[in-house]
């Protein structure tokens, strides 16, 4: 087996990413990701003791679309995923994947010394990493 890389996960995270309000419409979520071409938006927190949130368009179509509700009467904060999985941006892509295999998620919210939002991290962003073929 061949040696790898240590590759740090915000070596690979997505770094250009937005936040959403809670508080938001889910008409205005669709619209914000339509605009920026994200499949997720990261949910601010309230304040210094809340956590954060992920807000995916998997979550729109399974809460909001499959039920036929009205979009703009939906509130983000109705169903969002909270809290969600974090991964230091100091950690070893290798142990991020394993983490994230382990609970069976996809993407992981991205996190600096201060608890600050930094990027979110997804699968496939780390295992093509890993395997040597970037995928940016």
């Amino acid at each position: 087996m061949s040696e790898k890389t240590f590759v740090k996960v915000r070596d690979v995270m997505t770094k250009n990413v937005d936040t959403i309000e809670g508080l938001s419409t889910i008409d205005e979520a669709i619209t914000q990701m339509r605009e920026k071409r994200f499949g997720a938006l990261i949910v601010a927190r309230r304040d210094e003791s809340d956590e954060y949130g992920f807000v995916t368009v998997q979550d729109i179509a399974r809460h909001v679309i499959e039920p036929n509700l009205a979009p703009e009467r939906v509130m983000v904060y109705e169903i969002m995923e909270k809290p969600v999985l974090t991964v230091h941006g100091d950690m070893n892509i290798r142990y991020a994947i394993r983490l994230l295999e382990r609970i069976d998620q996809l993407r992981a919210l991205v996190i600096d010394n201060n608890n600050e939002a930094v990027g979110i991290v997804t699968m496939l962003d780390m295992v093509t990493r890993y395997m040597g073929k970037d995928s940016r």
